[in-house]
């Protein structure tokens, strides 16, 4: 046995056709992927053999039922296939920092079930239970560290103490390594031959010996995606999107050109829910034709982040409070993240910044009433030969010249003010639990106000 790529699962697939399936799965790393995989998986079995499936729920399961039902000769026909999604056998100290981040950003983007779900697996690992008023904020920094192997996170924690007092007092507290440990020394003993276990999870801790033990005498499928926004992950998120889009445009009997899918990424980036959804509306849409286009595209898929975002700058360049908010909570509900606004927020004020620094200089002297024609033929030329600041000033003249004219609106300390503004706020998107969208829009709202003309 061992650990298959995502990418190697029609090979695994293959083999259940040919020699029949294994007693336990485990898919473990991007939560769709996982689906998808146990779902293929699910159908390869049922294809050898007709049965039953019993979806489990990990966040609420109990091991010992688990283990009972595994353990007994079912009385029906067939295969009885026990699929447990998001379990919780596989949590210990070293993922409790991954699964923090994923609680508080759940909670920012106000999905309030994930949050819980998320703080239940924590109080799980700890052996917490949810019958006191201050489960999390009562919990000192240095026992902090002892029961979660990370760093306090400070900051106001009541929040978390109001979803843990929302949650069941007996789902809460129970020892998570009993659990994994019965149901590896069943795996070692084997159940019943018709009983098959798959199991899903985000978030795996290797070294367990239920991990050791399923890929003993199971099969294991890594699903996990690099994250971030490095080159390395852009291009691995790139080629999952890619694979996901033509393996549902060949459900459709479609193709996509090449140019469409890089900008199909470009709109809807690495969410894969996401990209199966825009894909299949793109079949439906292109009807009778086989091959779908950037005009599909353009049609049917939101418009780009970054034509969102430059709305976004130039309303703010333009101190229009309505409209910045209004673009803002657009851009929100299209899934950009919060942290890519304030990037892109960052990177324009900073450009303002440069050019207006520019404009200060004696050679060559910013007039004010420049146009366009003298600004590409006079001005930008002998600004290029001093050979600062190159990278900004390769853009399109015109172009140029309007973000000059723009600059000369704005001060210089309102300028230096408005990116003081953007650092506090990005130490508070990531480090305190309040809402991404009630911090940028006071960011929104200071920055019109404290960046005055001159």
């Amino acid at each position: 046995m061992a650990i298959h790529k995502r990418t190697e699962l029609e090979s695994l697939l293959t083999a259940i056709a040919r020699t029949g399936p294994k007693q336990v799965y485990l898919c473990f790393g991007e939560r769709y992927l996982c689906q998808r995989a146990a779902d293929q998986i699910e159908r390869s079995i049922l294809k050898q053999r007709q049965g039953a499936v019993y979806a489990i729920d990990g966040h609420t399961e109990e091991s010992d039922k688990l283990l009972s039902r595994l353990l007994t000769f079912s009385l029906l026909p067939g295969i009885q296939l026990y699929r447990v999604t998001d379990t919780r056998l596989f949590l210990s100290r070293t993922v409790c920092s991954d699964i923090w981040d994923k609680a508080v950003q759940a909670f920012q983007e106000n999905k309030i079930e994930r949050a819980r779900k998320q703080l239940g697996s924590l109080m799980n690992i700890a052996a917490i239970t949810a019958d006191t008023a201050n489960a999390f904020s009562a919990i000192a920094p240095d026992q902090w560290q002892k029961l979660f192997g990370f760093s306090h996170p400070g900051g106001d924690l009541s929040w978390a103490d109001r979803l843990a007092g929302e949650m069941d007092p007996g789902k809460t507290g129970t020892a998570v390594d009993a659990g994994a440990e019965k149901l590896g020394q069943v795996i070692e003993q084997g159940f019943p031959p018709d009983n098959i276990l798959i199991l899903t999870t985000e978030n795996v801790d290797k070294r367990k010996k239920l991990f050791t033990r399923i890929k003993a005498h199971g099969e294991i499928i890594d699903c996990s995606v690099a994250g971030g926004t490095s080159r390395a992950a852009r291009n691995e998120q790139k080629e999952v999107v890619r694979e996901m889009a033509r393996r549902t445009l060949a459900e459709f009997n479609k193709t996509m050109d090449q140019k469409a899918f890089e900008l199909l990424f470009e709109r809807v980036g690495f969410y894969p829910v996401a990209i199966v959804s825009e894909v299949e509306k793109l079949a439906l849409y292109s009807d009778e034709r086989s091959r779908i286009t950037i005009e599909d595209l353009d049609t049917m898929v939101a418009r780009t982040r970054e034509d969102a975002v430059f709305e976004l700058t130039e309303a703010l360049g333009n101190r229009d409070i309505r409209r910045s908010l209004i673009i803002l909570n657009h851009l929100l509900i299209d899934g950009v993240h919060y942290l890519a606004i304030l990037a892109s927020l960052r990177n324009f004020f900073r450009k303002l910044l440069i050019f207006r620094c520019l404009q200060a200089a004696d050679t060559p002297r910013w007039r004010q009433g420049i146009n366009a024609s003298e600004f590409q033929n006079s001005y930008l030329p002998v600004l290029k030969e001093r050979g600062e600041w190159a990278d900004l000033l390769k853009g399109h003249p015109y172009a140029l010249f309007m973000s000059f004219k723009k600059a000369r609106d704005f001060s210089p300390d309102g300028l230096k003010h408005t990116l003081s503004l953007l650092l506090a706020a990005e130490y508070r998107l990531k480090g305190t639990p309040i809402p991404p969208v009630i911090v940028l829009e006071e960011l929104l709202l200071s920055v019109i106000r404290g960046t005055r003309r001159k």
